[in-house]
C-alpha cells in the first residue's frame, strides 16, 4: 500500500504562512492549534487555518517540495494558495531575470 504524505500551508494569526509535511494533514492542523510543541514556530501564532495542501506519494518528492516551497517569498506562496499558476511563473521568471542582472 503506498502511503500518501502531504505539504501543507497554514496562515498563522499575524497573517505569516508555515509551510510543513505530514501524512495525517487534519491531525498536523489540530496539533499546531492545540500549541503541543511551545518551541514550534506557529505556537505564539495561533490558531491556525490551513490555505494549501498537496498530496504526494513519493516521500523524496514531497521533502524536495516542501523545502523548495519554504524558501519562496509571500507573494509566490499565496500565488500558489489561490492556484494561480500564471502569477507563479511570472514570479519565478522575475526572480530569474533579477538574479541575473546581480551577477
Amino acid at each position: 500500500m503506498i502511503k500518501s504524505i502531504f505539504v501543507y500551508i497554514v496562515e498563522c494569526s499575524d497573517a505569516s504562512y508555515y509551510t510543513g509535511i505530514t501524512n495525517n494533514v487534519e491531525l498536523r492542523v489540530w496539533q499546531h492549534n492545540q500549541g503541543i510543541d511551545v518551541t514550534a514556530y506557529t505556537y505564539t501564532r495561533r490558531p491556525v487555518v490551513l490555505r494549501y495542501f498537496q498530496e504526494f506519494t513519493n516521500p523524496d518528492e514531497a521533502i524536495a517540495f516542501e523545502k523548495q516551497v519554504k524558501g519562496w517569498s509571500r507573494r509566490k506562496k499565496t500565488a500558489l494558495i489561490m492556484k494561480d499558476i500564471e502569477r507563479l511563473k511570472e514570479l519565478a521568471n522575475f526572480k530569474s531575470h533579477a538574479s541575473s542582472i546581480l551577477r
